[in-house]
């Protein structure tokens, strides 16, 4: 049964998350509480898949790149092609993670975000800098977010099937 925490309007359920859904909801509650609206799991034009990606109250683009597993985030040699569609992005790791190669010069610290997160809450360790998009990207991508947004709401509400057939908004 799904229950309403009042304190935010956040959505519960019993049971605990564990990995990356634990991450990704511990990371959007405390974006809710700072204004940035996020979608999980966002394609990109690059064919790259975002964990998180969303927008704050002044337009600026947002994307959280979660790691669970020590070898799949040194392994990442690809993250560096989201930085192209976002003005901040973020690391976000489980707590209990050892968070010392985001600060090594491969995982960029000066422009990269550090979030450590669990289920229930998140603390930014280290805030993203600001890296401005261009006006056209920033139209096309928030464009591409709302439209997606939308069409999940749209399934959501039962408006349409998953399987309608209709463009995933991806290009």
């Amino acid at each position: 049964m799904t229950k309403i925490d009042d304190s935010l309007g956040l959505l519960t359920t019993p049971g605990e998350l564990t990995g990356a859904q634990a991450v990704a909801r511990g990371v959007a509650r405390m974006f809710l509480r700072h204004d940035i609206m996020v979608l999980p799991e966002v394609s990109l034009r690059n064919r790259r898949r975002a964990d998180l990606m969303g927008i704050d109250a002044k337009g600026q683009i947002v994307i959280v790149e979660i790691k669970v597993a020590r070898s799949d985030l040194l392994g990442d040699a690809k993250w560096t092609e989201y930085l192209d569609y976002c003005d901040r992005f973020y690391w976000a790791l489980p707590m209990g993670f050892d968070a010392s190669p985001v600060d090594g010069a491969d995982f960029l610290p000066e422009r990269t975000g550090l979030i450590i997160a669990d289920a229930y809450d998140a603390e930014m360790v280290r805030p993203a800098a600001t890296h401005a998009l261009a006006p056209a990207r920033r139209k096309t991508e928030t464009m591409r977010l709302a439209r997606r947004a939308m069409k999940r709401a749209a399934i959501s509400d039962g408006w349409i099937s998953p399987s309608s057939g209709l463009q995933d908004f991806e290009n």
